[in-house]
């Protein structure tokens, strides 16, 4: 290595310091999943920051003297010399020292896993095809819905299952964003993935061919009693127009209720559940508001005068999360809604993701959002009105058994 890499090392921890005393001041449009606005930059890309600079200077030599004795360390004892890749190095000093925040939510994203975010984010992608949550205290990344006809479906992929490894490397522990973008990639290539299905106790090696797929967000059909169903598996930017399509095709085949499902709905994008809860409640209404560590809100408001006005329940479990509580929450603090199943997850943090100038990002918890009755659900999730357990040995679904059953009760009633 030598003198050259000390440099790199030095360079890209001062852009670190840097830009980390400018998370305090910077506000930009926030979601759950992927949205992002950039650090106030001026000139080519330069990171404009007012305070700190004294402290910045005393960090960034501080690490600059570590560093040198580290890379002396590795230059003069290293076994593998030939296998060290400066590129790699270098990442890892930023995505390490974000990582010393010990925060979940807060994470560093290459050039590349950003790119891939902003893709996925977009509902439509080159993958396998599944969708996938993560439990925040173990780390294990769980299979939620692996489209049908998707490569993921056909290569043996099912819900339920968990993800082990990409190419050999196991991946619980590691940030979801950063595990799907090695899952994605260009269409035609493929992919090495282990996966644990707890059903048979067995971890099975899978290689699957990446294609172009579109997330199906949103799948609905007419159950009987003219109830309209929609399972909303996560909010993308796809999944306002699939929703609002949903709506309309269900209303012409004389909808008079409907159920809205969202369990194991991770979250997604705050544009989106803001659009989807504005299709259903009145022009004006409050929707969600965030408050950030100095007391800033920033409030979200209907402003379409279209209205849903039929009886509707909202199905919820232990893993909706996010954007889906805001939806299930909204809609019970308005009385819109009843809902029904278990708990929700209780996410009621919110996270910005950051562009750094160079292609690379950093996302970071920077509010709290709040019910429009000013509830923060974070770390208590949305109580349902109605508590229904899932029972697995069931041969039918019987929490969607329960709330059409409901909804036949409420229709009987009006």
């Amino acid at each position: 290595m030598g003198k050259k890499k000390i440099v790199f090392v030095v360079l890209a921890c001062s852009l670190v310091l840097n830009c980390m005393f400018i998370f305090a001041g910077c506000m930009g449009q926030w979601d759950f999943s992927s949205l992002m606005n950039g650090f106030s930059q001026s000139g080519e890309d330069e990171i404009v920051y007012e305070t700190g600079e004294a402290d910045a200077s005393s960090h960034a030599a501080q690490i600059q003297e570590k560093l040198s004795k580290i890379d002396e360390v590795i230059n003069e004892y290293y076994l593998n010399e030939s296998d060290i890749d400066e590129e790699k190095m270098i990442e890892g000093i930023y995505s390490g020292y974000v990582a010393g925040l010990e925060e979940n939510y807060t994470t560093y994203y290459t050039a590349q896993e950003y790119s891939d975010l902003m893709e996925s984010s977009s509902g439509e992608y080159s993958g396998i095809g599944v969708s996938v949550s993560q439990n925040v205290e173990t780390g294990i990344i769980t299979i939620v819905n692996p489209f049908e006809n998707g490569p993921g479906y056909e290569a043996g992929m099912r819900k339920d299952d968990i993800l082990f490894a990409v190419e050999g490397e196991e991946v619980t522990g590691t940030d979801i964003n950063s595990v799907v973008a090695k899952i994605k990639g260009e269409s035609g290539t493929s992919v090495n993935l282990t996966v644990y299905r707890p059903s048979t106790e067995e971890y099975i090696d899978m290689t699957v061919e990446r294609r172009v797929v579109q997330n199906p967000t949103v799948t609905s059909e007419m159950k009987d009693g003219n109830i309209g169903y929609i399972q909303v598996t996560e909010f993308d930017e796809v999944t306002v127009e699939q929703f609002n399509t949903a709506i309309s095709q269900l209303q012409s085949q004389g909808m008079e209720g409907l159920v809205v499902d969202l369990r194991d709905n991770p979250g997604g994008l705050l544009s989106s559940v803001c659009d989807m809860l504005d299709r259903i409640l009145p022009d004006g209404d409050l929707l969600v508001y965030t408050m950030d560590k100095d007391g800033n809100r920033e409030e979200h408001y209907a402003e379409n005068e279209d209205t849903l006005d039929l009886p509707m329940i909202v199905l919820v479990n232990g893993n909706s999360a996010s954007a889906s509580e805001i939806f299930t929450a909204a809609l019970q603090d308005y009385g819109k809604a009843t809902i029904m199943g278990t708990t929700t997850f209780g996410k009621g943090i919110v996270q910005v993701i950051l562009p750094l100038g160079d292609g690379s990002a950093v996302k970071v918890t920077q509010s709290q959002y709040y019910t429009p009755n000013g509830i923060c659900i974070h770390g208590e999730g949305v109580t349902p009105d109605i508590q229904v357990e899932y029972d697995a040995q069931s041969e039918t679904d019987n929490q969607l058994d329960a709330a059409l059953a409901q909804m036949q009760t409420m229709l009987g009633a009006s």
